[in-house]
């Protein structure tokens, strides 16, 4: 049974996509509140993600921020502000989909099998799902070693692609030069520590050529994170 969290404010409306839902054999839980929403997304597995985006305490926009920097959860963004600029403002904080107010319900269960459907599709010919990192407009396919900016697959070489997947899979963990150094070239290396700076200035050159460093933070003294 997929389970889908609702984090909306309005009562009526969360109802009735409670009922709309169980009705169609999901398992749902709702949160009034946008605190009380993301403390649900990060503590517990969710199939998807219904998120409205003006809520108390904590809005729509931010909560799908913080819930991207730590989970991939499908995340459909349900509100009633219809204008292209917030449409592209909730895709661009990692929403995957975007429903304006009002809907029908069937346009709501039709975009979650779509979802459902982009998830199915990523599973290997074993039967195993394909594992992906994401930070902001980032993609890391970890079995097929491909990494996407946006649509664009990067073209990276293979100490690029494993000091990013080392930053992708330890998102707000600043890693010192030391770790990086030990963990990509290994503890009998005799490579010097300084090394990782020249390849983060490489890596970082790809990511974002126009060397805003918007990707990777410098930690002065100990390393590098993405936050």
């Amino acid at each position: 049974m997929k389970k889908i969290l609702i984090i909306e404010d309005e009562k009526n409306l969360a109802r009735f996509i409670e009922l709309e839902l169980t009705y169609e054999g999901y398992a749902t839980e709702v949160c009034s509140d946008g605190r009380s929403g993301l403390n649900k997304a990060l503590t517990e597995n969710w199939d998807v993600i219904l998120l409205d985006l003006m809520l108390p305490e904590l809005n729509g926009m931010e909560v799908c921020r913080r819930i991207r920097q730590v989970k991939n959860t499908p995340v459909l963004m349900i509100t009633a502000r219809d204008s292209v600029l917030d449409r592209v403002s909730g895709l661009d904080s990692g929403a995957d989909d975007y429903l304006i107010k009002p809907f029908a319900i069937e346009e709501l269960l039709a975009r979650l099998r779509a979802l459902f459907r982009r998830l199915d599709a990523i599973e290997t010919p074993g039967s195993q799902k394909m594992t992906v990192l994401t930070y902001k407009d980032l993609i890391l396919e970890v079995e097929s070693h491909i990494v996407k900016k946006g649509e664009e697959i990067l073209g990276l070489t293979k100490r690029e692609y494993d000091l990013l997947s080392m930053f992708m899979s330890n998102i707000n963990i600043v890693l010192t030069r030391d770790v990086l150094l030990n963990k990509i070239w290994g503890y009998e290396s005799e490579v010097e520590t300084n090394v990782i700076d020249v390849y983060v200035r490489y890596l970082r050159n790809k990511l974002d050529p126009s060397g805003s460093d918007v990707y990777i933070e410098t930690v002065r003294g100990i390393g590098y994170v993405m936050r």
